[in-house]
């Protein structure tokens, strides 16, 4: 319970609403909190003219101040102990906040990056919400009768829901980036990536340059010098074919995979079971120290999310199988000494097979730009060919209305599918039918 409601400051309600939210937030939220929490910091701070950098000051608030698990650990460390101790005493009044104006305020200071520039309007709604949320939980403890932040007429940037239908690929151009990617050298991985003079090895025991012979075939799969992009075929694989978050494809394991025998003489179709992803996220945020799986986003622990894997994709993960195994936790795809893939490692990859297969128009174009790009290329690709937008949805691992918000372009371009569907059943021979 906050003290005494006149005397409270705004640092003393950021530090309890931490520690209330943390134990129930995932590890990717309680940063997106902490974020939010140091822009709104900087702009309740008062008007002493002596006061440490800014820069300080948001690092003590993001590394110690508003992580839970730092705090609990103990003292903050020597380099931001003076920034901490400033910040104690130099927050505005938290009932302060409860005149529109302050409020308003603090909401404009959540629209500019620290440039002074606009920051994306996502960036904006995402702040809004939380800020939002922490003065909920000031009205539960008695400070406002109100939340002060709905009652200013304040207009947010407009968020874009829908994707941009300019990045989606066609099968032509999925299937020659994906060849592409495996057939990657490793100068055409470096091109426009900075070169490094050697690799360390966890210990200090020092690799060969990327590029270099690392000695056999197997290291080289292991440390993934040689075959950066190879092993990484099936990875976008699952994207392309099988709307997979990135995070899902990482944390995809061979007890996922319900694959036809290859004896099979049926249609060659698999499915995946999903039931987690692993998001890429430092230790600092997470309870153990390390990345974790999580559940499938948005849903409960233990659900599972079966999605449907056409043969080309069977046919990839069976070879990727083949070829590189799985890790001893069973996970298909895998980074450096079994670590799990780097959103920087399969970013590069991608970029260097889309210098390959694109064109320098195509190249400096939204198409494809992003590896997650083909998981909207696959949900295109369902609702163009006519699959009912509630099982779309189900695949996807979205809600209906969700679907219908974010690929509206894409469901309004099936009309001329509808439209046919209504003429053939109006056919003179069918009728009676």
């Amino acid at each position: 319970m906050l003290p005494a409601r006149s005397s409270v400051t705004w640092w003393e309600f950021a530090l309890l609403y931490v520690d209330m939210k943390w134990p129930s937030l995932a590890p990717i939220s309680r940063r997106s909190m902490a974020e939010a929490l140091v822009t709104a910091t900087m702009a309740l701070l008062d008007d002493a003219k002596k006061r440490p950098r800014d820069s300080d000051l948001r690092a003590a608030m993001t590394a110690w101040a508003f992580n839970s698990k730092a705090r609990a650990a103990g003292p903050p460390p020597a380099h931001l102990a003076a920034s901490i101790a400033w910040l104690q005493g130099h927050t505005v009044p938290l009932e302060s906040l409860g005149k529109a104006i302050n409020a308003r305020a603090l909401l404009e200071a959540l629209t500019r990056k620290l440039d002074g520039t606009l920051a994306a309007p996502t960036t904006v709604a995402r702040k809004r919400a939380l800020i939002h949320n922490a003065f909920e939980f000031a009205v539960e403890q008695e400070v406002f009768p109100a939340n002060p932040i709905a009652r200013v007429r304040w207009k947010a940037p407009k968020v874009r829901d829908s994707f941009d239908p300019r990045t989606v690929i066609s099968p032509h151009q999925a299937r020659a980036l994906l060849d592409a990617v495996g057939n990657l050298d490793v100068a055409a991985y470096r091109e426009g990536v900075q070169s490094e003079a050697a690799v360390t090895r966890p210990g200090g025991a020092r690799l060969p340059a990327r590029g270099a012979s690392a000695g056999s075939a197997r290291l080289s799969r292991i440390v993934g010098l040689d075959v950066r992009g190879r092993h990484l075929v099936a990875f976008f694989a699952c994207m392309y074919y099988s709307a997979l978050r990135p995070s899902e494809a990482i944390a995809l394991a061979v007890n996922d995979l319900d694959l036809p025998s290859p004896a099979d003489p049926g249609d060659g179709w698999g499915q995946l079971l999903l039931s987690g992803g692993n998001p890429e996220i430092a230790g600092t945020w997470t309870d153990s120290g390390k990345r974790s799986p999580r559940q499938l986003k948005h849903r409960a622990r233990d659900t599972v999310r079966a999605v449907p894997a056409p043969p080309p994709l069977v046919a990839h993960l069976r070879a990727h199988v083949a070829e590189y195994g799985t890790t001893a936790d069973g996970r298909l795809f895998r980074g450096a000494y079994g670590a799990p893939v780097s959103t920087e490692s399969y970013s590069q990859v991608w970029q260097a097979a889309r210098r390959q297969v694109l064109t320098p128009a195509e190249c400096a174009s939204p198409l494809a730009r992003r590896p997650y790009d083909l998981r909207h290329t696959a949900v295109s690709t369902w609702l163009a060919a006519g699959v009912d937008s509630t099982q779309v949805a189900s695949w996807a691992g979205h809600s209906v209305a969700v679907l219908h918000r974010v690929y509206a372009h894409t469901l309004a371009g099936r009309d001329d599918v509808a439209r046919a569907r209504i003429a053939a059943v109006l056919e003179p021979s069918n009728v009676g039918n």
